[in-house]
This record gives C-alpha cells, sequence and structure tokens, in this order.
C-alpha cells in the first residue's frame, strides 16, 4: 500500500517535472524565434531585400505573429509553475513593469527636455527591463529559499 502511494508521488513529480521542462523548452523556442525575428525586421530590408516594401511588411507582420506566440507560450510556461514560482515570477514582472514605466518615462523626459547629450533609444529600456527582471527573479528565489 505504501510502496504503491510512493510511486504515485514519484510518477506525479516526475509529470510535472516534465510538464515544466516542456513549457520551459517551448518558451525558449518561441523567444529565440521571436528575436530572430526581430533582428530579420531589422536587418533584411537594408542588408537582404533592398528596402522592398512587401517584404519589410511581411517581416513585421512575422514578428509580431510570433511575438504573440511567444506571449502564450510565457503564460503556458507561468501556469505549468508551481505556486512558488508562478509568485516569483509574478512578483517579478510587477516590479519589471513597474519600474521600466518610471525610469523609461524620466529617460524620455531627459531627452526631449535636452538634459543628456545623446538620444534616448528604445534598447535601453529593454536592456533595463531585461536587467530588471533578472534581478527581480534572483532577489525572489533567494527570498524564498
Amino acid at each position: 500500500m505504501m510502496t504503491d502511494k510512493n510511486n504515485e508521488i514519484i510518477s506525479k513529480a516526475k509529470s510535472w517535472q516534465q510538464k515544466n521542462k516542456s513549457s520551459t523548452a517551448k518558451l525558449g523556442f518561441w523567444s529565440t524565434a521571436w528575436v530572430l525575428s526581430m533582428a530579420l525586421t531589422n536587418f533584411g530590408p537594408r542588408f537582404i531585400w533592398d528596402l522592398n516594401i512587401t517584404l519589410t511588411v511581411i517581416a513585421v507582420l512575422l514578428n509580431l505573429a510570433l511575438g504573440l506566440k511567444m506571449v502564450l507560450a510565457n503564460i503556458a510556461h507561468i501556469k505549468a509553475l508551481d505556486e512558488m514560482q508562478q509568485r516569483i515570477q509574478l512578483n517579478a514582472m510587477g516590479i519589471t513593469l513597474g519600474l521600466s514605466l518610471v525610469v523609461g518615462l524620466t529617460y524620455s523626459n531627459l531627452d526631449v527636455l535636452d538634459l543628456i547629450t545623446f538620444h534616448a533609444d528604445i534598447a535601453h529600456l529593454v536592456i533595463f527591463m531585461g536587467l530588471t527582471h533578472i534581478a527581480a527573479i534572483f532577489i525572489g528565489n533567494r527570498k524564498y529559499q
């Protein structure tokens, strides 16, 4: 009797681990596809198809579609996590959203008001968001250890 219960617990744990690995792999795939399509969208018109409008619009639409698929994969990944990991991820996302909004708009104001000598570029905000998210996940994981 005890062995059957133990086997069931082990089986459920393995099933959860497999589901988690699968959702992580899918998220990785769609994130990579989106990043590659972003590169294609940005560099293709100048270096591959000589500013052809039709191909550029197709690349933009492909990038949008892959971005939406990446968001759906992220939602599925979060749903596959246990409650503690979901909490860490959602807290990290909330912190990232809030800080990115505040810092991004402040950064834009610095540019608009000519208080910085360079142009505020969206790439700087994306880097800030990535670093903020990584730091928030690291801190969240340390908090719950």
